[in-house]
């Protein structure tokens, strides 16, 4: 089952054309990496996605849904979770503070994410959950910008370069932490950390200048050197 299908969508800001014809398709349960450098296109692409840079042609069907258009808070209420790259944590909040802004008197119970689970899935933001967003390292503040994402359980979660600027350990446990989260959503990660994608994707794209120049599953895109080296630079 498709749960995101993006066909030929061209995105601008302003008068500059970003985003070329942009294809793919991600199945329901499974990781799905966009691979490129910076300024490939990455960033652009998950935000025509969830409405921030709305597309000004092509199509993206969320659930079997035309969703091309709508406001971003629409396509959150739909299920569609978005971590943006520079995190944007609350830094005068503490870490419970920060989840607990996520908490909707609108929403029904069952359709959010208790603060006790998000817990259980990321024990050290517990024990920070009295210190102030300002207080965190870059790995601590990239779990809690994650972990609030989820309060909302989306069944679509879009990331954002999670492993930028983080140390090797962090990056490593950053890696369990997506492979826990896809028991429950499908992921859309944008990186251009090759390594650390290729043990968690099960289908990659690889994006260059606004245009998609390659996909295919995961074992493909780790024998194709020619599209690594030409494209990644490794």
């Amino acid at each position: 089952m498709k749960m995101l299908e993006v066909k030929e969508i061209h995105s601008f800001y302003g008068k500059s054309h970003i985003l070329f014809g942009v294809s793919l398709e991600v199945e329901k349960g499974k990781i799905v990496g966009l691979l490129g450098r910076n300024g490939a296109g990455k960033s652009t692409t998950l935000k025509s996605l969830i409405g921030i840079v709305p597309p000004r042609s092509g199509s993206i069907r969320f659930q079997n849904e035309e969703i091309m258009g709508l406001p971003p808070f629409r396509v959150a209420r739909k299920g569609m979770g978005y971590v943006p790259e520079d995190r944007r944590v609350f830094s005068d909040l503490t870490v419970y503070e920060n989840l607990e802004i996520m908490i909707s008197k609108n929403r029904k119970t069952d359709q959010q994410c208790s603060i006790e689970k998000i817990f259980a899935i990321f024990p050290k933001l517990e024990t920070l959950k009295s210190s102030r967003g300002m207080e965190l390292s870059g790995g601590e503040q990239q779990m809690l910008t994650i972990a609030r994402t989820l309060m909302a359980s989306p069944v679509c979660l879009l990331l954002d370069e999670p492993a930028e600027g983080l140390a090797p350990l962090i990056v490593e446990e950053l890696g369990k932490l997506i492979r826990r989260i896809s028991e429950e959503s499908t992921i859309l990660l944008a990186e251009q950390n090759l390594h650390f994608v290729l043990d968690l994707i099960h289908f990659g794209y690889i994006i260059d200048e606004g245009r998609i120049v390659f996909h295919g599953p995961v074992e493909e895109l780790r024998t194709n050197k020619t599209a690594k080296e030409k494209y990644l630079g490794v």
